[in-house]
């Protein structure tokens, strides 16, 4: 039995999008893409200083319009870029505005990193969440850009721990 399911995710460089879309076909998922209304550098050292900074500040961005009824969904699955031991903050943004509607979800999050930080960065949406415990969490290293041959089926257990 599937549960309805909403994957809520930011992708600067594409690898949570790809994760992203591999999960929701696993669970029959919407997916929701939030996007700030002003975007972060995607490359070059200003890449990393902009969003850095950001996610360590705690920025709350201002968000492009999303459609996203809490009332449709009995899980919502979080699934961003770990940025400086961070959740993103488009994400922040999201969990803030949506937060009344978010309790009582069953959730769970996926986090795509480069180097480490995102146990860290599961904590610190924890905390956004009102210290909820997640449900399940997937950690996956530049899966579009650097595919490894175990990604599909931590993938595929990571859905499975989610039905």
């Amino acid at each position: 039995m599937y549960m309805n399911t909403a994957i809520v995710y930011y992708s600067l460089n594409g690898n949570t999008a790809w994760t992203a879309g591999k999960i929701a076909a696993g669970l029959h998922a919407d997916v929701i893409e939030i996007k700030p209304e002003k975007q972060y550098p995607d490359s070059g050292f200003r890449k990393f200083l902009w969003g850095g900074k950001s996610a360590v500040m705690a920025e709350t961005p201002a968000l492009q319009p999303y459609d996203f009824k809490p009332e449709k969904y009995d899980q919502v699955i979080f699934g961003f870029p770990v940025w400086a031991g961070n959740v993103t903050p488009p994400l922040r943004t999201f969990v803030r505005d949506n937060l009344d509607g978010l309790k009582g979800k069953r959730i769970s999050a996926f986090a795509c990193q480069s180097g480490s930080g995102a146990e860290k960065a599961f904590g610190k949406l924890s905390e956004c969440l009102g210290h909820v415990t997640l449900a399940a969490k997937l950690v996956l290293i530049d899966p579009k850009d650097k595919p490894k041959p175990d990604t599909d089926e931590r993938i595929r257990e990571f859905c499975m721990k989610l039905q």
